[in-house]
């Protein structure tokens, strides 16, 4: 989803989670942070849901903002805005083509969505991407609804700064992930847990979890709520999975025996040291920073 007129990549990326407010600066080689800052929010600050008000306290929130962005920020004003995943359906559609016409491809997938929306897709914001596959082509579309997507760009207009460019936290976090092989995504956050499959560099599944454990979600717990769809991608694509990235929880280490014995893929931290910079000196726990991180070195 994107916001505006502007043309470049922001090099500026801040989150907007159900517990915090995460930011990030690019470095000038494009690898990694050159600074990154939190901010906490009081619990019912914010509450991400796909058709209700998620800000509930709107001006803790765009001071958490305010004060999080500007101690990385320098002159700049553009940021990527990333999102509660539970704010945003992310759905995957099969076309056997697709209208060259961006406008009536538009419409078509529009049209597509209306049937697996709990809301009306005319009063909605759709971004997609479109890959073709094997049997045709394969559009990732991102929904949310308008006033949603209205509010969260408020905060940040309030806050000083322009969010050119919207993206759901999952979304975002991939773009920290190499997925060349069969690779599984695993993002656990205050609320929802969320699970992606790559293959040739191709999201192949993509499904939110409600996950009222929260970042205290357990290793059996986690292998347990992503097992039918370990299950699924491998009678759908006759694949096995070779490598798990996990974001979210403070010990990636206590969840990879379970998700290692489903698949016996190696497990390993999605956001890695290299990516979050030194210069940032630890200053945020790198397995919070994948949905910023994501945004950014994609």
């Amino acid at each position: 989803m994107t916001s505006g007129n502007n043309t470049a990549k922001p090099k500026l990326a801040c989150e907007i989670a159900a517990d915090r407010v995460l930011v990030g600066r690019l470095s000038d080689d494009g690898r990694s942070l050159a600074a990154c800052a939190a901010r906490e929010l009081a619990p019912g600050c914010v509450v991400p849901d796909l058709v209700e008000g998620n800000l509930r306290q709107r001006d803790a929130v765009k001071a958490a903002i305010e004060e999080a962005l500007e101690s990385v920020a320098g002159r700049t004003h553009d940021v990527i805005a990333v999102v509660p995943d539970a704010a945003v359906r992310v759905v995957l559609l099969e076309f056997d083509t697709l209208p060259t016409d961006s406008e009536e491809a538009a419409n078509v997938v529009r049209f597509r969505l209306k049937k697996s929306l709990p809301f009306d897709v005319d009063k909605a914001r759709v971004s997609y991407h479109a890959q073709k596959s094997k049997d045709g082509v394969r559009v990732v579309a991102a929904v949310a609804v308008a006033s949603v997507v209205e509010e969260y760009e408020a905060a940040f207009r309030d806050a000083g700064f322009s969010p050119g460019v919207i993206l759901p936290s999952m979304l975002a976090a991939l773009g920290a992930a190499e997925g060349e092989r069969p690779t599984l995504v695993v993002k656990v956050d205050a609320r929802t847990t969320s699970i992606a499959i790559l293959n040739g560099d191709q999201l192949q599944l993509f499904r939110t979890l409600e996950n009222m454990r929260g970042v205290t979600i357990t290793g059996d717990q986690l292998a347990e709520d992503v097992y039918p769809s370990v299950v699924f991608f491998q009678d759908t694509y006759h694949l096995n999975i070779e490598k798990i990235f996990v974001a979210g929880i403070s010990d990636t280490g206590s969840a990879a025996p379970a998700l290692r014995a489903q698949t016996g893929a190696e497990v390993q931290e999605l956001v890695s040291a290299s990516q979050l910079g030194v210069s940032t000196g630890g200053s945020v726990p790198r397995w919070r920073m994948a949905g910023v991180v994501g945004a950014l070195i994609s």
